[in-house]
């Protein structure tokens, strides 16, 4: 797992300490705060450390984490990621595993980051984001733009995404949380998503009945994504899921089913990095500590900087919290008046 994060000048963090990181951890903050950011790079280096010495592949940490970054964050440069006003160059540190990976470079830099520092042993493993918008609809679009035009649009988190989708369903045992997440994931709509080799596109399957991307829900997708990355090993114990706005598109209920899949999944060895401005999926999460005695890490993101708090002691403070807290006190005084 990931036990431990710092950050300096990257974009809208200008400085970041997260540690004693849990099997669950919970990112909150407004619009623009730069939950996504932080999630995309831990992503670019988690992808690198991934990539790094895999197969048949003879590119250095270095050059694997420059393509990472540029095709991740699309600037011009990598440079650009360094905050702007910044002194001093974009740091980036993580623990994995009791074991170091640091980077940093600075403004001017385009072609080679010659600072990186790389203690960690090499994945087998694979580890996802599943971004805030829906891919499954423009799955053949992703792959088109990045193949063969290799133009910015699509970021890689949305590339590696489709790539990891293509992979055919895997016949035979499956871990027991993974066999029971999926079941519950397909029991949550009462069908499940599939790629239709024939006509090249997916649909959702329920009962005798098929229904294009187009006419279904975006909360059916986004089930239906988890459940394909698990049907296809690409999910392993040791993949860590980095989560967009779990709450996009979803009904309070769905939600709440979804997290309890998380909690599952997390018990088998995923490690978990959600963004989220939701009341929903923070008090969710605060029940799922509360009755397991779980350490769930929270980064509240904000104009003052980060706070970090922890679930398992309880509601952190927070605006989303303090607003939802001031709605529910305004519908009171409004029914006793």
């Amino acid at each position: 797992m990931i036990d431990s994060v710092s950050l300096r000048n990257f974009g809208p963090l200008q400085e970041l300490e997260w540690d004693d990181l849990g099997a669950i951890n919970l990112v909150l903050g407004e619009n623009g705060s730069g939950k996504t950011f932080l999630l995309k790079a831990l992503y670019t280096a988690v992808k690198t450390l991934e990539a790094h010495k895999r197969g048949d592949d003879r590119r250095s940490a270095a050059e694997i984490l420059l393509d990472k970054l540029y095709w991740t964050f699309q600037e011009d440069k990598v440079g650009d990621l360094v905050s702007k006003g910044a002194s001093g160059p974009l740091r980036f540190g993580m623990v994995f595993d009791d074991r170091a990976f640091r980077y940093e470079f600075g403004r001017a830099t385009a072609k080679q980051i010659t600072s990186i520092e790389n203690h960690v042993e090499p994945r087998p493993d694979d580890s996802v984001f599943l971004p805030a918008k829906e891919v499954l609809s423009l799955h053949q679009v992703i792959l088109s733009s990045r193949e063969r035009d290799k133009v910015f649009g699509f970021d890689d988190t949305y590339y590696d995404l489709a790539r990891m989708l293509q992979q055919p369903r895997t016949r035979g045992r499956n871990y027991k949380e993974f066999a029971e997440s999926r079941r519950r994931l397909e029991a949550m709509f009462e069908g499940r998503v599939a790629y239709d080799a024939r006509s090249r596109e997916w649909v959702f399957k329920t009962g005798n009945q098929r229904f294009s991307m187009g006419v279904t829900a975006e909360g059916v997708k986004k089930i239906g994504i988890l459940d394909t990355l698990l049907g296809n090993r690409t999910l392993t114990p040791r993949s860590i899921v980095f989560f967009d706005e779990p709450e996009s598109a979803m009904h309070p209920r769905a939600i709440s089913d979804l997290l309890d899949i998380v909690a599952t999944l997390s018990r088998a060895g995923i490690q978990f990095f959600l963004a989220s401005h939701s009341y929903f999926v923070v008090k969710k999460l605060y029940l799922v500590a509360q009755e397991n005695a779980l350490s769930i890490p929270v980064l509240s993101l904000g104009r003052d900087g980060a706070i970090r708090a922890n679930l398992r002691d309880g509601m952190p403070d927070n605006p989303i919290i303090d607003e939802s807290i001031r709605l529910y006190e305004e519908e009171v005084e409004m029914a006793v008046s």
